[in-house]
């Protein structure tokens, strides 16, 4: 079997070691005998979806945002039928905001894909801190870092997970995240999956399904992952 996966714009959006996100994709398909490929884009390369199993969408600050909004506009229509038609995406950070409908700044507003309904605003301060939630998207907890001053909505879609340390989506609904279709959105990044296997697996599970109709990942030995992922949760949920 093979995947292929989409880095979008990594010449901007690479803020918080995404291309990690794409180094644990790589080596867990690997392991299992996958033949996996990442192709990048940068500002101004013709991206067709129909060959992406996979896209990673990652963070950038506001300025990076704006440039890179203006490129995403141009592809939005072809964009929105890769999520509709069930393409695995992961958004972290500024990927996760341009998602939605816009993100309102001191500066003005970002206008957003508008691929899932959702908004950000900016708030007085920044969400800055280790954060560990509880998600129906996988068996373990989700650890990651945040560090946002946007405070995003997500209307009456799923959350990505429920916020057991830290401040999530907004710092006041309790949720992180957002999980539409194959979609995963969230302020989590570190990187976001060498620290949760699981929810890598989960994005190669739905690309392989997609593809070939049918996939069952064989199981890894993620002894060491776990025992990060339980040291995280019982520094920070536990304590």
């Amino acid at each position: 079997m093979k995947l292929t996966i989409g880095h979008l714009y990594p010449d901007l959006l690479n803020l918080y070691g995404d291309r990690g996100n794409i180094a644990c994709m790589m080596k867990r398909c690997a392991w299992r005998g996958i033949e996996a490929r990442t192709v990048e884009f940068n500002t101004g390369d013709e991206i067709d979806f129909q060959d992406l199993d996979i896209v990673l969408l990652g963070g950038g600050s506001d300025r990076e945002q704006r440039i890179v909004c203006k490129n995403l506009l141009a592809i939005q229509e072809k964009f929105k039928e890769y999520v509709e038609d069930n393409g695995v995406v992961i958004a972290v950070c500024g990927g996760y905001q341009l998602l939605g409908k816009y993100y309102k700044t001191e500066e003005g507003t970002i206008e957003g894909l508008d691929l899932v309904d959702i908004y950000t605003e900016q708030g007085e301060g920044r969400l800055i801190d280790n954060i560990v939630l509880e998600s129906s998207v996988c068996g373990m907890p989700v650890v990651g870092f945040e560090n946002h001053g946007g405070r995003t909505f997500i209307n009456d879609n799923t959350p990505f997970g429920r916020v057991l340390y830290g401040a999530g989506n907004d710092g006041e609904s309790g949720y992180e995240g957002v999980v539409y279709k194959n979609v995963i959105g969230t302020y989590l990044h570190g990187p976001l999956l060498p620290k949760n296997p699981e929810i890598c697996d989960w994005l190669i599970q739905r690309a392989l399904e997609r593809r070939y109709g049918c996939a069952e990942l064989e199981s890894l030995d993620d002894s060491r992952e776990k025992a990060a992922n339980e040291y995280i949760y019982n520094r920070f949920v536990k304590q």
